[in-house]
């Protein structure tokens, strides 16, 4: 018996050839691509404006593997963290966070992580694979209808901050983006869609070279080597200078501000000489800094910065420096969903 295909694996020119083959109408594959990426069905019978017989060739012949929710935990903030079932059972993790002038999602890109980020949950996790783009794709589906079915909104925006690296799962991230943004997909802005790195520069300079249309954000949370060296073993090989270099092209390519992510952590990176580094590196480009407020993990000797040392830190860049600077206070941490704290931790992957 022949294996059946992921029906989510064939461009629309590949169901259109399929059709054809068939003794089909060739605008079915349109209908069909529509109800796979734009409507984002999860089985055949949903689309009902196929003959039942057309469905039943569907059926006979192809599968919609898809991501299911293994589990949901509601925060008393509101956000809300579904635990991902992948295609093929393996656990990821994504976060719907609700604010009065947002609805985002922020999504995994891997099982796991490779990186070895020592403030992060998840650089203590073994990175199992990369997640396909239709899963990513699946995740801000599932997020979205959260959404609508618990605060009446839409999504508004995007983040690829959760699970794992981005552009070490570079192609299947481009091409989830483009299911997301086309007017054949959920047709989203990609200014509404931010893609968090903690910084390989030859993929930087590469989405500069694809002229991405999205956001880039760089996790940098210190701004020497030094010390990123000892928090972030990756900067040993894409040092602040190599990063540097890769974002001033990034944005000479694509005319995009940059995002710079700062968690600052107490008597660490939270000085004002921390704030002078900060802002020397930061002024390269056109950015915004995130101060981003530290959410203690298991098996880290790290704690949060005082609240007071932290407002400082942001005036100092703000009146000195004349950077745009936000303080970001945390949500989630009551169900382990907040910043650097996914760690695959529900029943659901035991």
């Amino acid at each position: 018996m022949q294996e059946k295909i992921n029906i989510r694996s064939l461009t629309e020119e590949e169901l259109k050839s399929f059709f054809v083959e068939q003794k089909e109408q060739a605008f079915r594959a349109k209908q069909v691509y529509e109800w796979l990426w734009k409507k984002g069905a999860t089985s055949f019978e949903e689309m009902t404006n196929l003959s039942l017989a057309t469905r039943e060739l569907l059926v006979a012949n192809f599968v919609i593997n898809t991501v299911t929710i293994a589990e949901k935990q509601v925060s008393a903030d509101k956000t809300i963290k579904i635990a991902f079932r992948l295609t093929d059972g393996k656990i990821t993790e994504g976060v719907l966070i609700p604010s009065k002038k947002r609805m985002t999602a922020c999504i995994s890109s891997q099982v796991g992580c490779s990186l070895t980020c020592s403030f992060c949950a998840t650089g203590q996790l073994e990175r199992l694979r990369n997640i396909d783009a239709e899963e990513i794709f699946d995740q801000v589906v599932i997020l979205r209808n959260l959404a609508e079915e618990h605060y009446h909104q839409p999504l508004s925006n995007i983040v690829y901050m959760g699970m794992g690296e981005p552009l070490l799962n570079y192609k299947n991230v481009l091409k989830s983006i483009e299911y997301l943004t086309s007017e054949k997909g959920l047709g989203m802005s990609p200014k509404r869609i931010t893609v968090s790195t903690a910084g390989i520069s030859k993929l930087i300079k590469q989405l500069g070279d694809d002229e991405v249309k999205f956001n880039l954000a760089l996790s940098l949370h210190a701004a020497t080597d030094a010390k990123r060296n000892q928090i972030m073993p990756i900067n040993e090989q894409n040092s602040l200078a190599s990063l540097s270099e890769a974002l001033t092209y990034f944005h000479e390519k694509t005319g995009s501000r940059i995002t710079f992510e700062y968690i600052i952590l107490k008597n660490f990176n939270d000085s004002l000489e921390d704030a002078k580094d900060l802002a020397a590196f930061c002024k390269v480009v056109p950015c915004k800094i995130n101060i981003i407020e530290y959410n203690p993990i298991d098996n880290a000797n790290f704690e949060k910065a005082e609240e007071e040392k932290t407002d400082k830190f942001a005036a100092f860049l703000e009146n000195t420096f004349n950077l745009i600077v936000n303080v970001r206070k945390s949500r989630g941490k009551d169900i382990d969903a907040a910043c650097g704290q996914l760690a695959n931790k529900n029943k659901a992957v035991n």
